[in-house]
């Protein structure tokens, strides 16, 4: 499975990287200010597309994230604040005699005020030049759908609800984050040939076992080229009433050097020249969306070890 990857969180890239222009609708009020207010529940995502919209959003969504901003920064120093006592408090305690709590608070307590302090630094970092961030399973991007004649990106949730899915349902299926093409008219009936996008990514992220052990290897093309990821979507309804936007990749058997890396599993970059096909898609045409897929771009993955 992809289960993450480097996207683009900008509009002026995707529209420089696709040659086309976008309609600027990804900036909903129902995203950016009810669901990013609450620190303890803000949508989780790459800090690239906050800053971007922080740029580029209209003055009361701009102003809703720096809302959300300052109240997190406030929690966060806080956590720290409590963390580091706790550390000092236990370190004291470890003078006097060896404990296994003791030991344990430092321990427990010194990651979180790295996390603490690490996640403060990218809160007030300015906008980074490349406009890329990383995503994971239940992090936001920014997806590129096609409605009638305009192209349009909405932040939508890395982990597809299906149609008919309640949150607990949901719970239960937890890989919905890749759509396998195998699998696509049955699993996926209700999505493939009705909702397709694409993200823009420069990289994808893979577990893998080396030596008996878990790592994470990178993988991009050779030549440094940008692929564009078949996607499937759905707009579904939170409890609280709101619209839920989220998506799946679309991922087959990999090539040849990505199995030989360790992993069994690849997104599949599609053709600039196909995009549109695969946008506007007819669900009474599968033949035409599956001639999408394999017909694809087949760069080659070198690999390293993630940062």
């Amino acid at each position: 499975m992809c289960y993450s990857a480097m996207v683009y969180a900008e509009i002026k890239q995707l529209e420089r990287k696709l040659g086309i222009k976008v309609d600027p609708d990804w900036y909903a009020e129902e995203f950016w200010i009810k669901k990013g207010k609450d620190p303890y529940k803000r949508p989780r995502m790459p800090r690239a597309l906050e800053l971007a919209a922080l740029s580029d959003a209209p003055p009361q969504i701009r102003a809703a994230i720096r809302e959300a901003d300052q109240a997190e920064i406030n929690q966060l120093t806080q956590e720290a604040f409590k963390q580091r006592k706790r550390v000092a408090d236990a370190e004291r305690s470890l003078l006097a005699k060896e404990t296994k709590k003791a030991r344990e608070d430092v321990r427990i307590g010194s990651n979180k005020v790295e996390a603490a302090m690490r996640r403060l630094d990218e809160l007030r970092k300015p906008a980074s030049a490349s406009g890329l961030g990383r995503i994971y399973p239940g992090y936001y991007a920014l997806v590129l759908v096609r409605e009638g004649d305009r192209y349009v990106v909405r932040p939508m949730r890395y982990q597809c609800r299906l149609p008919g899915w309640t949150e607990a349902v949901e719970r239960k299926y937890p890989g919905t984050y890749n759509a396998r093409r195998d699998k696509l008219e049955s699993s996926w009936g209700k999505v493939f040939g009705h909702t397709h996008g694409v993200v823009l990514a420069s990289a994808f992220y893979e577990h893998v076992e080396q030596d008996g052990q878990d790592v994470v290897l990178e993988f991009k093309p050779s030549d440094e080229s940008d692929m564009i990821a078949a996607c499937l979507w759905t707009r579904t309804t939170e409890r609280d009433g709101t619209p839920l936007y989220s998506f799946a990749a679309v991922t087959d058997d990999p090539p040849e050097e990505v199995l030989a890396a360790g992993h069994d599993r690849c997104i599949i970059p599609i053709k600039r020249e196909r995009l549109d096909t695969w946008l506007t898609p007819d669900p009474a045409d599968l033949a035409t969306l599956y001639a999408v897929l394999d017909d694809r771009e087949r760069p080659y993955y070198e690999h390293r070890l993630a940062a």
